[in-house]
C-alpha cells in the first residue's frame, strides 16, 4: 500500500505507476476525491468538538451567574453540535473504509532505475552464465514430458483422473529428484544464513491482503469452502499461491527491533495456482500446473540496506542454479512487466534444451522463470503494519520486505532431465543431489505398470 501522504503531493508519480503497470481498473481522481472529502470531514468534526468544548465550558459558569436562559441555549447547542459530530464521523468512517478497500489497488510505484517498457519484450538482461562450458547434449534432446512417460517417472494422465488437467505424479526417480531438490535448496539457503519455517498451507483473505495478492488476484488463488465470489468472512481460507504469504504475514502487525534484522526466513510450501495452469502453449509437461512445490527466501530489512539485501538476495537464489552447473541468466523487468507490489524485480531463468523456441538461446532450447528476485520496499510493510523500531526509545517505523524463490522445483526438474540427459535416454544426477538420492547416479527410469502399458497383441 502506498502512503496516503506520497498519494496527495505526487499523484503524477501514481498516475505514471498506473500507466506503466498496466492498471487499468483504477479510478485514481476518485480517490483523491474520496481523500479531500475524508480531510475536509476529519476538520470539520475537530472544528466541531473545539466549539462543543467551548460550549460546554461557559454552561456551569451560566447557571453560577443565574443566567438559565442561556444555559439552557447552551445545553441545547451542545446537543446538536453532539449530533451533527456523530454524523461527520460516521460519515467520515464510511470514507475512511472505502478509501482503504480502493487504496488496496494501487500498484507500487517503480524504482527510479527500473526501465519503462511495454511489455516483456522490454525487459533488459543483465548476464548469462553457464554457457562457456556446455556438456555434451544428445543430437535430439527429448522433451521433459516425453522422455517423464519413457522412464516412467512423471505421469500427468492418472493425475489428471485424481485431480484434473494441470496436475501431475511423480514416481520412483523423478519423486526421489523433488525430494533431493527440496533437501539441496533448504541445506543450500541455511548455510547462507536463513531460519526454517515450515507455515500453514491454508491462509486466510488478511494475509493475503498483506503480501499483495488480494484483491487484485483473488480469481487466481483456490478458495477452501467457498466459491471466490462469495464475500470473505472470517473463517475462510485459501490454497497458499507462494510461502511469501505466510511468512511475511507471520509478523503482520508486530514491531520488530533494529537488532532483529535482517531477519531471513525460508519455507518450502506446496503453491496453488489457477492461472498456472490456463496458458495454451504448456498443456504438455510441468512447466505451467496448478500445483508445485517450492522454496521460498523472504528478507524482513531496515529500509537503508533494502537494495543491498537485493542483490545479496539475487546471489544466494542463483547459488542453487551455479551448484547444480545449469545454464540460466539474468533479466531485469522493465515497468510493464514488474509486477503489481514490486518496487524491483529480477528473475532467473534457467535453460532448458528440450524444445527449439524463438526466443530461446543460439544453441535452441527455451527459458524457464524458476525464481523472481523482488524489492516491495514498504509497500507490503503498510498493508500488512510491518514495523520496527529503530532504537528502543524511538517510534516504529514501516521495514522493508524482500523475497525470493530459491527455487521453483518443477522448471528445475525440467531443466535437469533435458540438460543432463544421455544419447541412451537416461539422465545423468547432478552431483549435488546424489547425497540425497542414496547415492543414484543415473536416473534409469523403470517399466510401467498395468494393463494401459501394454504394447498392441500383449493384452489379454
Amino acid at each position: 500500500m502506498l502512503d496516503r501522504n506520497y498519494i496527495r503531493e505526487n499523484p503524477d508519480e501514481v498516475r505514471a505507476a498506473l500507466e506503466q503497470k498496466g492498471v487499468a481498473d483504477v479510478d485514481f481522481d476518485r480517490i483523491l476525491e474520496l481523500d479531500e472529502e475524508w480531510r475536509d470531514l476529519k476538520a470539520r468534526g475537530d472544528d466541531l468538538r473545539h466549539e462543543r468544548n467551548e460550549v460546554s465550558s461557559k454552561i456551569g459558569e451560566l447557571k453560577q451567574e443565574g443566567k438559565h436562559d442561556e444555559a439552557d441555549e447552551a445545553i441545547e447547542r451542545s446537543q446538536e453540535l453532539k449530533d451533527e459530530i456523530e454524523e461527520v464521523e460516521e460519515r467520515a468512517a464510511e470514507l475512511e473504509a472505502t478509501l482503504e478497500e480502493e487504496m488496496l489497488r494501487l500498484p507500487q510505484i517503480p524504482a527510479e532505475e527500473v526501465p519503462v517498457g511495454d511489455s516483456e519484450d522490454d525487459n533488459r538482461e543483465r548476464r548469462r552464465e553457464g554457457f562457456e562450458d556446455l556438456r555434451e547434449l544428445p543430437e535430439e534432446v527429448t522433451p521433459h514430458y516425453e522422455l517423464g512417460e519413457e522412464l516412467d517417472i512423471i505421469d500427468e494422465a492418472r493425475a489428471a483422473k485424481t485431480s484434473g488437467s494441470g496436475f501431475y505424479f511423480l514416481k520412483g526417480e523423478g519423486a526421489q529428484l523433488e525430494y533431493a531438490l527440496l533437501q539441496f535448496m533448504l541445506e543450500l539457503h541455511r548455510e547462507q544464513g536463513y531460519i526454517d519455517l515450515f507455515p500453514p498451507v491454508p491462509v486466510n483473505s488478511k494475509s493475503m491482503e498483506g503480501t499483495g495478492q488480494f484483491p487484485k488476484f483473488v480469481d487466481d488463488a483456490y478458495r477452501l469452502g467457498g466459491s471466490n465470489d462469495e464475500p470473505y468472512d472470517d473463517d475462510d481460507l485459501w490454497l497458499c499461491p507462494t510461502a511469501e504469504v505466510p511468512v511475511t504475514n507471520m509478523y503482520r502487525d508486530d514491531i520488530l527491533l533494529k537488532e532483529d534484522l535482517p531477519l531471513k526466513h525460508q519455507a518450502y510450501t506446496p503453491n496453488f495456482r489457477r492461472e498456472a495452469g490456463e496458458h495454451g502453449t504448456e498443456t504438455r509437461g510441468i512447466v505451467r500446473v496448478h500445483q508445485f512445490n517450492k522454496v521460498e527466501m523472504v528478507n524482513f530489512v531496515e529500509p537503508e540496506n533494502s537494495y543491498e539485501a537485493f542483490e545479496r538476495l539475487v546471489d544466494e537464489a542463483e547459488e542453487v542454479l551455479r551448484r547444480l552447473d545449469l545454464p540460466y541468466r539474468i533479466l531485469e523487468m522493465c515497468t510493464a512487466d514488474l509486477g503489481f507490489t514490486q518496487a524491483k524485480k529480477y528473475d532467473i531463468e534457467v535453460w532448458a534444451p528440450g524444445d527449439d523456441m524463438e526466443d530461446g538461446p543460439e544453441e535452441g532450447g527455451r527459458w524457464l522463470e524458476v525464481s523472481s528476485v523482488s524489492n516491495f520496499e514498504d509497500f507490503q510493510a503498510r498493508r500488512a503494519g510491518l514495523r520496527y523500531r529503530p532504537e528502543r526509545h524511538e517510534s516504529a517505523e514501516y521495514l522493508h520486505t524482500l523475497n525470493g524463490s530459491g527455487l521453483a522445483l518443477p522448471r528445475v526438474m525440467v531443466a535437469i532431465l533435458e540438460y543432463y540427459q544421455n544419447d541412451d535416454g537416461t539422465v545423468t544426477v547432478p552431483e549435488p543431489l546424489r547425497p540425497y538420492m542414496g547415492g543414484t547416479e543415473v536416473i534409469e527410469g523403470h517399466e510401467p505398470v498395468g494393463e494401459s502399458a501394454l504394447g498392441a497383441g500383449e493384452k489379454e
